[in-house]
């Protein structure tokens, strides 16, 4: 059995960056990380084991007790910085630079009138730190969800993690259901998104079955997992090579390896490693 990984596969660096901020971090236990640092269990974990405070995104409302707050990667409406800062919190910010642009984004179309269609995930984190501050607004999963808008000027913007099929599709139907409409696009998919996106779709003409390594709550790592599963392959979701289950690939002679942006280069090794070791313990035909 032959795994072939694909190009680009792991952690961006946006990622990379938050978790040196924290690797920099002299005293863990004085420090709320404000929500998911990453969508990702395993670095979580390793997080609380250092001592860091967490909340979950859905609970962030009440003010952390640590004088100090850490921003995560995936940023927070200027509304939500404002509060904590009128709290007296110190905001130890690792908010991707990407996730930055896409708030700017989004803030120039509505400073220019635009009724802004932000296409994303509906209440995930980084699209709620968007829509915060904003007046007027949708957030649109699907070109099915389009409708033709009163307003005379529309503003496209994208979660930084959006397919960009997903993205093609939803201006599409934008465009045709309001041709009355003024209507500007800013592209704020990230590049690593891209970068992944592409890279699989080179990989998904090499192989039979695909492993995708990343958090549950990882949205760019579903979309992956989402785009194998459209073109009929057999796609497994994993966040570490316990999960591998080698019944899953009997008869498949090449399996593609890729991975999401907050996925631990060391993790990916390991699941590797672990393929590998499905095809070393596969009876020898005789």
């Amino acid at each position: 059995m032959q795994v072939i990984k694909a190009e680009v596969l792991g952690m961006c660096f946006g990622v990379r960056d938050a978790l040196k901020i924290l690797a920099d971090v002299a005293q863990p236990r004085r420090v709320t990380i404000h929500g998911e640092l990453v969508h990702n269990e395993m670095v979580l974990e390793q997080l609380g084991a250092r001592g860091f405070q967490m909340v979950k995104e859905t609970a962030r409302r009440p003010l952390p007790l640590t004088d100090t707050v850490l921003i995560t990667a995936h940023g927070v409406s200027e509304r939500e910085r404002q509060r904590l800062e009128e709290a007296g919190k110190y905001l130890v910010d690792t908010t991707c630079p990407l996730v930055k642009r896409a708030h700017a984004a989004a803030q120039k179309l509505q400073e220019q009138g635009y009724h802004v269609l932000v296409i994303g995930k509906r209440g995930h984190v980084e699209v709620q730190g968007i829509v915060e501050d904003l007046d007027s607004f949708d957030v649109l999963q699907s070109a099915e969800e389009v409708r033709r808008y009163p307003q005379a000027k529309l503003g496209i913007m994208c979660q930084t993690t959006t397919p960009a099929r997903l993205v093609r599709q939803i201006r599409e139907a934008v465009a045709q259901r309001n041709p009355h409409a003024n209507i500007q696009f800013i592209d704020t998919v990230c590049h690593p998104t891209k970068d992944h996106q592409k890279a699989l779709e080179d990989l998904l003409e090499q192989v039979e079955a695909m492993v995708v390594v990343g958090g549950r709550n990882s949205n760019n790592t579903r979309e992956l997992v989402a785009r194998c599963q459209e073109k009929g392959l057999p796609a497994y979701h994993i966040q570490s090579a316990e999960d591998i289950d080698p019944a899953w690939f009997e008869g498949i002679e090449t399996i593609g390896l890729t991975a999401g942006t907050s996925t631990l280069d060391t993790t990916i090794e390991e699941v590797y490693a672990a393929l590998l070791a499905v095809e070393a313990r596969r009876p020898v035909m005789v």
